[in-house]
């Protein structure tokens, strides 16, 4: 898979690059953030209609995500993020979104920076350049994608454009999943208070009692495989409903540092992560899951993915600190993961992938160090089940 990277000029435009004159393109974009069951349905119809007609798989990849851009800078009179500005509500990096498009056999993906000159040229500009430019024959498209200035570029109107115009087709693509869910509006992470595995509030409700929840948390109805819903999901430590979405576990990455060793001291020594995590990190809580050596950091994110033998279950623990972060805007984080083996591990400075099975129990104070041991040996025979 060939990789190239884009930036728009200051009015916007892209230097788009030409593969072949004598071979078409089919062509897919988006954030795909989360790489969910509805991206891989978007992503797989495009390799099998160009593998069908002998084009180009071609896939344009925003970075950052559209949405991080226009909040950021509608809280920041107008100016965008920079690159030391981190989008904490991304679910995955982009080298994750990388590694995993690459799987599906595209050909060729553009990794554009979203600015917001580039997303103020109207969709049918844009589509203009990728037909003229990348030679696209089809474009293939989920159910409710919308693009260019002010998303006036639905399916609706790209369907009529395409039509009119006989240049290209357009391939939409049933990416909905089993049904829609309802969301509430600018929600908010919440911890659970139960242990065990946080059950849907409206799962078993009548129609009156969904449309009372609805009203009483503003909800808005989305398509059940969509990133918000995979976001909202984690924020309430919903990890198997949210893995089902996503077609694997849920996952971040960052560099395993020194902390403050509280859990050696009992028996219970962690992993713990640094302050530059990637991917979306759950509510606070206790978590199951597993822990993958990636290698030391200074081998560089391009590392082969490591031997079986370098991966744990472990019992996944995340806490809030008081202290503000400038680069998310959000109060620093606290992952610490005890990996389940008998082996001494020394993993310090290596970079590693913690991934998310299930929700074991939120956090609480414990009267001493005994209850905390006890509860810890709890968590550790819970992980055991839910990794076997």
């Amino acid at each position: 898979m060939e990789i190239t990277y884009l930036t728009p000029d200051e009015q916007g435009e892209v230097t788009w690059p030409s593969f072949d004159n004598d071979k078409k393109a089919v062509v897919t974009l988006g954030a795909f953030d989360g790489m969910h069951l509805g991206h891989q349905a978007v992503i797989k119809r495009v390799v099998e209609l160009a593998r069908k007609h002998d084009a180009f798989s071609v896939v344009i990849l925003f970075d950052p995500r559209p949405a991080f851009v226009h909040g950021w800078a509608a809280k920041h009179e107008g100016q965008e993020p920079t690159e030391a500005n981190i989008d904490a509500e991304a679910l995955t990096s982009v080298h994750e979104r990388l590694q995993r498009i690459e799987r599906f056999g595209v050909d060729h993906v553009l990794v554009v920076r979203y600015t917001l000159a580039f997303a103020s040229k109207s969709y049918i500009f844009f589509l203009g350049r990728l037909v003229g430019k990348l030679g696209m024959r089809t474009l293939v498209l989920g159910q409710d994608a919308a693009m260019g200035k002010d998303r006036a570029g639905d399916i609706k109107h790209i369907s009529n454009l395409a039509a009119g115009a006989g240049v290209f087709e357009l391939d939409v693509v049933d990416d909905r999943g089993p049904g829609e869910v309802r969301i509430p509006r600018d929600f908010q992470p919440e911890m659970p208070t139960e242990w065990g595995e946080p059950a849907d509030p409206l799962a078993d409700v009548t129609k009156a009692e969904r449309r009372a929840w609805s009203k009483k948390h503003q909800a808005k109805v989305m398509r059940a495989w969509s990133s918000t819903n995979v976001r909202y999901l984690l924020a309430h430590g919903r990890i198997q409903e949210a893995n089902a979405i996503l077609g694997a576990p849920h996952a971040i990455e960052g560099e395993v540092v020194h902390g403050e060793e509280r859990g050696r001291t009992i028996g219970f020594p962690t992993a713990n992560l640094g302050t530059d995590i990637e991917g979306y990190i759950p509510v606070d809580g206790v978590y199951a899951g597993w822990l993958v050596d990636l290698g030391p950091k200074a081998s560089g994110d391009d590392a082969a993915e490591p031997q079986a033998a370098r991966r744990w279950p472990a019992a996944i623990s995340i806490g809030t600190k008081p202290t503000f972060s400038e680069k998310t805007g959000l109060h620093e984080r606290v992952v610490e993961s005890y990996c389940i083996t008998d082996d001494w591990i020394d993993l310090y400075g290596h970079k590693v992938r913690v991934e998310f099975t299930g929700f074991l129990r939120p956090q609480v104070k414990f009267d001493g160090v005994d209850a905390l041991t006890a509860e810890l040996k709890r968590n550790v025979e819970e992980t055991k089940r839910l990794t076997a």
